[in-house]
């Protein structure tokens, strides 16, 4: 192969490297475009009994879990570690809020809701949300979260995916705060996004 035919190659290379690059920074390949499928509209019900919608989250850096009141490990250990990242934020947490969605709507009422959030170890400023089976349906699709009952009787569990959204005030997706990080993790993600602004889509 000549050293013309082979500059070519480098050269075709090269271009289709440049243009693969731009198409991933401008969300047309990659992550960006999967990140936009993140979120979306939802009809619920707060721990006070009061309807809201997916603007509950504007405002506000919110940090989304899915979760139910009787969850035996993931959802305590999430909500712990988001308590204790609240706190490592200090003045930064006023901008901040968590929003627990019940993947239970069976059991988990607003009361009982209310009930379980009220809780020390937990984040102070947080939102617990449930609804109907078709409500609650409806905001997991959104969020492409995973739930399906396990067992029968009253001491079922729900089996569910155990990640966090961290959402901008603008009620968009900024990134994924995955299950097991540790409060000084999430406080950091959490404070790489607002330095990113709330148009970020990272953290």
């Amino acid at each position: 192969m000549s050293r013309r035919t082979l500059a070519l190659f480098a050269l075709l290379a090269l271009a289709l490297a440049i243009l693969t690059g731009l198409a991933v920074r401008k969300g047309v390949l990659g992550a960006p475009q999967q990140t936009a499928l993140v979120g979306g509209p939802f009809q619920l019900v707060d721990q006070a009994g009061r309807a809201v919608d997916q603007d509950v989250l504007k405002g506000k850096w919110s940090a989304v879990f899915f979760g139910f009141t009787y969850c035996p490990d993931a959802c305590p250990t999430t909500l712990f570690a988001l308590g204790q990242a609240e706190k490592l934020l200090g003045e930064r947490a006023r901008d901040v809020q968590t929003v627990f969605i019940s993947v239970d709507p069976a059991r988990d009422t607003p009361r009982q809701v209310a009930g379980y959030l009220d809780n020390d170890a937990f984040p102070r400023r947080i939102l617990g949300l449930t609804g109907s089976p078709e409500q609650v349906s409806q905001a997991a699709r959104a969020y492409r979260v995973y739930y399906k009952k396990a067992g029968e009787g009253p001491d079922y569990v729900v089996d569910h995916s155990t990640i966090t959204y961290l959402m901008t005030p603008r009620g968009q997706f900024a990134c994924v705060i995955p299950y097991g990080a540790t409060p000084e993790q999430i406080a950091g993600k959490i404070t790489s996004a607002m330095k990113l602004g709330p148009r970020a889509q990272s953290c």
